[in-house]
Order: C-alpha cells, then sequence, then structure tokens
C-alpha cells in the first residue's frame, strides 16, 4: 500500500509544465511534414518544368555547334537528377504520421544526415552539370563577337559565383538550424521525461 502511495505522490509531483501536450506534439509534426512536403514539391515542379522546357528546346532548335547540344543535354540531366532525388525522398515524409517522440527524433536526425549528404555530393554533382551545361550552352550565341562573349561568360561567372559561395551555403546553414531547433526542443522534452521517470 504504501508503494501505491509514493508512486503517486511521485506521479502528481513531476513537473509537467514546460512539456507540450499531444495536441502540440501532433501540430509540430504536421507543421515539420507540411513545410517539407511543400518544399519539396515545389523543387520537383519546377526541375521538372525546366527539364521538359529543355527538352523542348532541344527539339526546337537545331544549334550550329555541339557545345550547345552539350550543354543542353547536361542542363537536362541536371534538372532531371534534381526532381528525382527529390521525389525519391518525398515518400518518408508521406509515411511520418503517427509516431513516438523517439520516433520522430530518429525521423529528424535521418532528415538531418540526408540533408548532409545532399550538401556534400548530390547537390554539387547536380549544380556542377548544370553549371557547365549553361556555359557550354551559352558560347554558340556569345561567341560571335568578342565583347559578347567576354559579357556573357563575366556574367555568367558572377551569378555561378554567387549561387555556389552565397546561396548554396546559406540555404543549407539556414536548414541546418531549423532541424537542429527541432532536434534540440525534442531532445528537451525526453530529457524532462526521463529526469521526471527517475
Amino acid at each position: 500500500m504504501d508503494n501505491l502511495t509514493n508512486l503517486k505522490a511521485i506521479w502528481h509531483s513531476a513537473k509537467t509544465d514546460n512539456l507540450p501536450t499531444s495536441a502540440q506534439m501532433l501540430q509540430l509534426i504536421h507543421k515539420f511534414k507540411s513545410q517539407r512536403l511543400r518544399k519539396k514539391w515545389t523543387v520537383i515542379i519546377v526541375a521538372s518544368l525546366l527539364t521538359l522546357l529543355m527538352i523542348f528546346t532541344m527539339f526546337y532548335y537545331q544549334p550550329k555547334m555541339i557545345t550547345t547540344r552539350i550543354g543542353q543535354v547536361l542542363i537536362t540531366v541536371g534538372c532531371a537528377w534534381l526532381a528525382f532525388t527529390n521525389v525519391k525522398s518525398i515518400s518518408r515524409f508521406y509515411h511520418l504520421n503517427d509516431c513516438s517522440n523517439a520516433e520522430f527524433l530518429a525521423f529528424i536526425e535521418q532528415t538531418r544526415q540526408n540533408q548532409i549528404y545532399f550538401y556534400k555530393i548530390t547537390q554539387v554533382i547536380i549544380m556542377s552539370l548544370s553549371s557547365v551545361g549553361l556555359l557550354l550552352y551559352f558560347y554558340e550565341s556569345a561567341s560571335a563577337s568578342l565583347s559578347g562573349l567576354i559579357i556573357t561568360y563575366s556574367l555568367s561567372a558572377a551569378y555561378l559565383a554567387f549561387i555556389w559561395l552565397v546561396v548554396r551555403p546559406r540555404t543549407f546553414r539556414k536548414n541546418a538550424e531549423k532541424l537542429n531547433t527541432v532536434r534540440a526542443h525534442l531532445n528537451k522534452i525526453s530529457q524532462q521525461l526521463k529526469d521526471d521517470e527517475a
């Protein structure tokens, strides 16, 4: 009987003021899932449209130089690869429905690992293909005059440098911070639950 009384006392003395309710946790999971799915679908649609536009251009415009055709192919492959990688990863988010804090924390950690892999490997390959493709694609029209060539490649180099050196790292950092915030919040909840159980 004393054990039951002690258990009740511990149960009623546990500090749960800072813990979110189950509805708040479901809302956090739903918000995270919705934001990620919206971003992924936007990337898929834009990359698919660019792929279709480039395929249409390949059939409609017959270039005189092989560099233009190689550029078209590289841009098409880069855009198609981007769409494919996002389609492949989107199924993980659709399977994220009812899950425990630990399962959601594991999901966040896997998302973080996927994000790092994408940033270090997949994105570098896709952007390299697209960058080289863009430079080759412009060569035919820009090579008509030396000044046109200099202006086109100066602007292209500035644009690509901005994307590679500013936009890409900033986007990665911003996404990593969001994931780390969610992860820290879940770790705090898990720690509070462990402390309350102790």
